[in-house]
């Protein structure tokens, strides 16, 4: 599958020379089983180049999970990944299998992991190294088989020296690293995005689209936009209402 193919199958707008090389480089290792870490600001579309390395492999017919490390207390995120055994922990009423047994043979996509906790980093990398892992409360080591993609919106090697992320499992992590650009450093990209935010938004409430005249697109292009795609699509939706 070539770019312009991937674009319209997954819907990636843009012609960018930085956001191509994105993209050219997750179609490449797509069809490994290499880990890959994902590095871009929040809004940039993270987990939908996750997606393209997994419909792009051979596990593309097996299970894809997304979990946000950022969004779970501790001992929840391990029973998410890790499972847990009955009585494991008050309330533990029924065992429970993680995503780490129910997924095996697919991917699972970690965003934010650089807020993954220290304890259950350790935990990861057993799982990166020697495909193993343990449920909460149990002591029988299992084995898995998942593709582990993951991203960030933190700089990592920032958070090592800190003492905030074991250095051994960003190197593991890092085995294949894509940058996904910023909308700043994509300027000649904005109009077309705004375009079809504002095509979809017409079609779905019946309107005329909103067009941007010269000075309108030299405002977007000359913004920051800190919220990157996720803000740009929130204006187009807002002027078109």
């Amino acid at each position: 599958m070539n770019l312009q193919q991937v674009k319209q199958r997954f819907g990636i707008i843009g012609n960018s020379a930085i956001l191509n090389h994105a993209l050219k480089t997750a179609i490449q290792i797509a069809p490994t089983d290499l880990t890959v870490l994902i590095q871009g600001a929040s809004g940039v579309g993270k987990e939908s180049f996750s997606k393209i390395i997994h419909q792009l492999s051979a596990r593309k017919h097996a299970k894809f999970i997304a979990i946000n490390c950022g969004a779970l207390p501790e001992s929840t995120l391990y029973s998410e990944l890790f499972g847990h055994t009955k009585n494991a922990f008050t309330g533990a009423t029924t065992e429970r299998k993680g995503y780490f047994e129910t997924v095996s043979g697919g991917t699972i996509f970690l965003d934010e992991i650089g807020e993954m906790p220290m304890r259950l980093q350790q935990y990861l990398l057993r799982v990166l190294e020697q495909g193993e892992f343990v449920k909460m409360g149990s002591n029988k080591v299992e084995k898995t088989d998942v593709r582990i993609i993951a991203a960030t919106n933190v700089n990592l090697v920032e958070n090592v020296q800190k003492g905030k992320f074991r250095e051994d499992l960003y190197y593991r992590l890092n085995t294949e690293p894509i940058k996904v650009p910023p909308l700043k450093e994509r300027p000649e990209d904005i109009s077309i995005l705004f375009r079809k935010f504002a095509a979809d938004f017409a079609e779905r409430y019946r309107t005329t689209p909103v067009r941007l005249d010269e000075r309108a697109q030299l405002l977007l292009e000359n913004y920051s936009w800190p919220g990157n795609i996720r803000e740009l699509k929130n204006l187009a939706q807002q002027v078109s209402a």
